[in-house]
């Protein structure tokens, strides 16, 4: 559970990563480019991965 916690956590920072670059206009190519709406989802599920990847590190082993 602690390992697919983490794995979550980081696909999660990593596709807000690309939501945040295409909603702020500097990764093109997308129908998301340029669009607000798409950075705000982008720093939320980043954020929520930045959480499931520390409750991945931070849980003990035995859980």
């Amino acid at each position: 559970m602690r390992t697919l916690s983490l794995v979550l956590g980081l696909l999660a920072m990593i596709a807000g990563a690309v939501w945040i670059l295409q909603g702020s206009g500097v990764l093109p190519g997308s129908f998301m480019t340029g669009q607000r709406m798409w950075l705000v989802i982008g720093i939320v599920v980043a954020i929520g991965g930045l959480a499931l990847a520390y409750n991945g590190i931070r849980r003990p082993a035995g859980s």
